[in-house]
């Protein structure tokens, strides 16, 4: 039901948003940022959790920790040029958000590329000569 704690804030913070973006439109960004750090912030610890869980079946499954450690980092990537995207788009910014999201994109290649290679070597030695 935590799922409704959160619609819950986004539905009151909407409505503080509307109700005073007309007179202060600053406020009504701030309550915007302060709404997105505060469901980020309260999903952090649900994030940990699921770190945990696949720490211990990379562990279990023999796979480097390195390879894993350079996913979660994908995706941590990935979320927070998302979150920092949408935050400067709220903020009427849509030519910011984009090359944020650019630069999320272009750091991803960069931690993927190790992985990528090592792919294209094993199924290099894979195939016959």
């Amino acid at each position: 039901m935590e799922i409704i704690q959160i619609v819950g804030l986004g539905l009151i913070a909407t409505i503080l948003i509307l109700t005073i973006k007309e007179q202060k439109p600053m406020f009504a960004f701030l309550i915007t940022v302060a709404t997105g750090i505060m469901i980020f912030m309260y999903l952090a610890g649900k994030i940990g959790g699921i770190i945990e869980v696949l720490e211990q079946l990379a562990e279990s499954s023999g796979v480097q920790m390195i390879y894993l450690k350079t996913i979660l980092k994908i995706i941590g990537i990935a979320y927070i040029a998302e979150f920092g995207a949408q935050i400067v788009r709220d903020a009427g910014q849509e030519s910011i958000a984009s090359k944020i999201e650019l630069a999320g994109k272009i750091l991803i290649m960069v931690l993927a590329i190790p992985i990528i290679s090592i792919i294209i070597e094993t199924v290099m030695r894979m195939l016959p000569a």
